[in-house]
């Protein structure tokens, strides 16, 4: 698939029409968000910013999923930067020129990963499946890795969503978070026992 994509730079400046297979990934993490973002009376979705931790910044989202997935990232510790709307994707396929911004690019220690947000009833439609479709094969041909991010477990994003009120470096003395991350680590771990409590 031939693809290319166009980056917002600092000051508004946009490149345009670069090649996707060899765009520079360092451009893309230095990107600006792609898409103006904006608060109006009776919009359907809910908007915001997330101070993420992994950033030392603010994170744009525009829905309480997104919302969401960027706590599920920030929790992450092989998540190393989150970037938002990183860029707008374009390809033909099947004849017709198609356009794709994804809603965020993260850069993780095993390599680059591109993700959709979208409840999981609609990311099933036609239309959306397609999408995300000729997406994973552009963002899978250059070896990154691309998901498609729905509905998490309830408990499980509570649990997250809790938890995200302490990744805050000032909340910790460093020497202390240190020496028992030292001792965690020396530590053998318990003997698997499928459910039954060891004694």
């Amino acid at each position: 698939m031939d693809a290319e994509v166009c980056v917002r730079l600092a000051e508004g400046e946009a490149s345009e029409g670069l090649a996707w297979e060899s765009v520079p990934l360092e451009m893309l993490y230095a990107a600006e968000t792609w898409r103006t973002f904006r608060w109006y009376m009776g919009q359907k979705h809910y908007s915001g910013s997330y101070w993420s931790s992994t950033q030392s910044d603010h994170v744009i989202y525009e829905s309480r999923l997104e919302l969401a997935r960027l706590l599920y990232a920030d929790f992450d510790r092989d998540v190393t930067a989150i970037l938002a709307q990183p860029f707008l994707l374009r390809a033909e396929v099947d004849g017709v020129l198609r356009r794709h911004i994804p809603d965020y690019l993260m850069a993780t220690t095993v390599g680059p990963l591109v993700v959709d947000v979208k409840p999981r009833h609609r990311a099933a439609k036609p239309e959306h499946a397609f999408t995300f479709a000729w997406t994973r094969e552009a963002v899978e041909s250059r070896g990154w890795r691309y998901e498609v991010w729905s509905e998490p477990p309830d408990a499980e994003l509570a649990n997250v969503r809790f938890l995200a009120g302490y990744r805050r470096d000032w909340l910790f003395e460093p020497d202390l978070t240190e020496e028992i991350s030292d001792l965690a680590v020396g530590e053998e771990s318990p003997p698997k026992t499928h459910g039954v409590i060891a004694r």
